[in-house]
């Protein structure tokens, strides 16, 4: 299914069933009188979200959402019916939004909202019945509806995201600790859309992961894939930094590498250098141990922190970054 993220549609909710003027006139009745009945409320729109939803591409096709229309009163003080609510279900993680200002954030499974109140029904005359006006002819009409044109924003709810420049080895890594299958191979921009990866601890333990496409310098300011997908990342409680050393012929290269993506991230916003992060040197199965130790050692002392050195084809460490991502999720302060 083809990942969409963001898209702009118009909902409106149901106008209100107009109110009735009846008079009641029956054979061998003696009283009449007004029993003209009131219009039905019309159906809002109710927004939901559902995990069972990774995208929004079912949006594509239309663009216009309405709500059913209250029922108009009738004679014998018969109240029109309340039109049906219209509810929209969004993935888990979608931000309704009205000119850049946040309406809502559906954050949390199964949470509602009522967006566009539908339109209240108009009054029939038996309403207006008073002891001085007994054969009242009036009524009201049903209220319209609300006309309102959204953006909706779809952010991934993932736990841990896989950043780094393209080629990097994400794909590869999210392959290998979960069961997603993303496209991988050697050229930039494999991956054009987010995966995401359920890494499984035990029967009772498990995290998602996050592979965002491969940023780029300048990458905040539009470049590349630009910030298409920069958003994703916001909601993660770590990171993991994947820098290729393979193709580096000094560790100062693979640095400035490193350097780039943290860049772009202060750029798009500084609170995502407050976040956990786990560095790893990636593709280490075509290095030898010694250029592997040059490069550990550099990283190490210019982060002033452990750095893991991993390979997703020959598995090495892979298991013990399972535990350190994990660990990561915890409420202990940064490693």
């Amino acid at each position: 299914m083809k990942f969409v993220d963001e898209v702009k549609i118009t909902v409106i909710s149901g106008r209100g069933g107009h109110g009735c003027v009846g008079f009641r006139r029956e054979k061998f009745v003696p009283l009449g009188g007004p029993d003209g009945g009131d219009g039905g409320d019309g159906g809002n729109i109710i927004f939901e979200a559902d995990n069972n939803l990774n995208t929004l591409v079912h949006f594509r096709g239309k663009k216009v959402f309405r709500a059913e229309d209250g029922g108009n009163g009738e004679g014998g003080q018969r109240h029109g019916a309340n039109g049906a609510d219209l509810v929209i279900r969004v993935p888990v993680g979608t931000l309704i939004k009205q000119q850049e200002d946040i309406l809502y954030d559906l954050a949390e499974e199964g949470q509602k909202v009522i967006l566009a109140k539908g339109g209240r029904g108009g009054l029939g005359n038996t309403f207006y019945k008073t002891s001085t006006n007994q054969t009242p002819r009036k009524a009201t009409d049903g209220k319209d509806g609300e006309t309102l044109e959204i953006d909706l924003e779809l952010k991934l709810l993932a736990d841990i995201a896989l950043i780094g420049l393209p080629n990097a080895g994400k794909s590869t890594l999210i392959s290998r600790i979960s069961a997603a299958k993303p496209k991988i191979a050697d050229y930039p921009f494999t991956t054009l859309e987010p995966n995401l990866g359920v890494v499984s601890i035990d029967e009772e333990t498990s995290f998602v992961v996050a592979d965002i496409p491969g940023l780029i310098e300048d990458a905040s300011e539009g470049k590349g894939l630009g910030i298409k997908f920069l958003k994703h990342i916001e909601r993660t409680k770590s990171f993991v930094h994947l820098v290729d050393c393979s193709m580096c012929l000094e560790p100062f290269e693979a640095f400035e590498d490193y350097a780039t993506i943290k860049t772009e991230l202060e750029r798009f916003d500084p609170n995502l250098l407050i976040k956990r992060e786990i560095v790893c040197l990636t593709k280490v199965d075509a290095m030898s141990e010694e250029e592997i130790n040059s490069y550990k050692s550099y990283f190490e002392q210019q982060l002033d922190k452990n750095v893991l050195v991993i390979s997703s084809v020959s598995g090495r460490n892979i298991d013990k970054l399972i535990q350190v991502m994990h660990k990561s999720l915890s409420n202990k302060d940064k490693e």
